[in-house]
């Protein structure tokens, strides 16, 4: 056993350097294991590499998860990609972002085969069975999660509240109301800034758990800084990344097709998800179920529930969407089902997390160059309000498909709403995980199916 003092003396000095390839074990080990969204993958990754690892410091690495709270996309999937760019430069956070995401897309083509394939057999419906109300309590749950931040002051509440009944009464469309927010704040952040400033997110860092191979004062690296020329690079790669996809799609399939329409749908949706994967779910469900009719809703709060149980970011539930929307249209012909899915799903997988590689590669120098000085908050704090409203929204539009089923109609489900009451006292009150919930709903939904049967 070493001493305290040989303790001390080890933590005082940086771990060895670490080459591109102990970093891609690294990321494809993280890539199987981030369960729990976005609050249990970055704990994840603090644990690895700030405190066991010490790859880089606490306060670098918070410097980084604020950058990544402000952007549009799953924040948890853009600090891997900004953290391996900062180690290992480009090519570090292509390996960081990607295998954070593959693991997950491969796995959910599976499960979305195998609900499509076996989703009516007794068992696996028992099982779905359970897991609805459970997600109907998550997303309540999300709300909360996200309102405890966000809603600090009147103004908060009153934008949270607008945004519900906006999207809730009137319908209004989810980028209508992220653009209005977004309005709000930039002119609230003028006249009063108290109220809408940005500093209520992650605490500053207080903790050192040993020099670090990045640490407080580590230079920032030579690729690391910022230039014109590398932001234009990245601008244009990223810009023929989506266009040479997207032209080979329209004069292939046509403008109309489902594939051409999923990439413009998700390009739109990967720029509009400020405050997590449950923000842009209402979008999604807007487009997939209610304009292009790709899934139905209860297929929706299924692939939720897929979503909840497979590792990697939220949103990866659009590859779930991808798969259904084309396999149940036949893109290709009844006998080539799996492989349209299949096609759908890296598609709008593409489409979704592009955006994301190219905020971190490219504002990545403007963040190193700017480590106290994060500016141009206050539109992202008011978004974040709204999405508290649209997030509420989403919350009822679960339940009235979980407790009515066959519609206002049809018979009030008595059993849903119990276990829909336990999901929520589990959650709020006993803390426990996403998984564990889901985990015991799946078991009851199958209980009750056998003791039906």
């Amino acid at each position: 056993m070493s001493t305290p003092a040989a303790e001390t003396t080890n933590l005082a000095i940086p771990p060895s350097p670490v080459g591109l390839m102990q970093a891609f074990w690294f990321w494809l080990k993280l890539g199987f294991i981030s369960f729990g969204g976005p609050a249990g993958q970055i704990a994840i990754m603090h644990e690895e590499l700030v405190e066991r690892r010490r790859w880089i410091s606490e306060k670098r690495f918070l410097h980084a998860l604020n950058y990544c709270m402000l952007l549009p996309g799953p924040e948890a999937q853009q600090l891997a990609t900004y953290l391996g760019w900062l180690m290992h430069r480009t090519w570090g956070g292509i390996v960081a972002g990607a295998l954070f995401v593959l693991p997950s897309l491969f796995i959910l083509i599976a499960l979305s085969w195998i609900y499509i394939a076996y989703g009516n057999v007794p068992i696996v419906a028992g099982i779905f069975y359970g897991i609805k109300p459970a997600v109907t309590a998550i997303v309540l749950h999300a709300a909360h999660r996200i309102g405890s931040r966000a809603l600090k002051n009147n103004w908060m509440w009153a934008i949270a509240a607008a945004s519900f009944v906006a999207i809730f009464a009137i319908n209004v469309p989810f980028p209508i109301i992220v653009a209005a927010a977004a309005i709000i704040g930039f002119v609230g952040g003028k006249w009063f800034p108290a109220k809408f400033n940005g500093s209520a997110g992650h605490a500053s860092a207080k903790k050192s758990y040993g020099a670090a191979l990045i640490d407080d004062n580590t230079p920032t690296p030579e690729h690391a800084r910022f230039s014109k020329v590398h932001l234009a690079k990245v601008v244009l790669a990223g810009a023929l990344l989506w266009l040479v996809p997207m032209a080979l799609l329209t004069a292939s399939l046509g403008w109309q097709n489902t594939f051409t329409q999923m990439g413009w749908f998700f390009t739109k949706a990967a720029l509009l998800t400020f405050g997590g994967a449950y923000a842009v779910l209402p979008y999604v469900y807007q487009g997939a179920v209610g304009h292009y009719g790709w899934l139905t809703p209860t297929q929706m709060i299924d692939g939720l529930a897929l979503g909840e149980t497979t590792p990697g970011p939220l949103i990866m539930v659009v590859a779930f969407v991808g798969f259904v929307g084309a396999y149940m249209q036949a893109a290709f012909g009844p006998e080539n089902a799996f492989v349209a899915g299949a096609l759908a799903a890296a598609l709008v997988t593409w489409f979704t997390f592009l955006p994301s590689f190219v905020f971190i590669l490219a504002g990545g120098p403007l963040v190193e160059s700017t480590h106290d000085d994060l500016k141009f908050t206050a539109p992202l704090v008011a978004i974040t309000a709204a999405v508290v409203g649209v997030v509420v929204n989403l919350a009822v539009f679960f339940a009235y498909h979980v407790l009515w089923p066959e519609g206002l109609k049809g018979s009030f489900d008595w059993t849903a709403l119990a276990i829909t009451l336990g999901a929520v006292l589990a959650l709020f009150y006993f803390k426990r995980s996403v998984m564990q919930v889901l985990g015991a709903c799946a078991m009851l939904g199958l209980l009750l199916s056998f003791v039906s049967a």
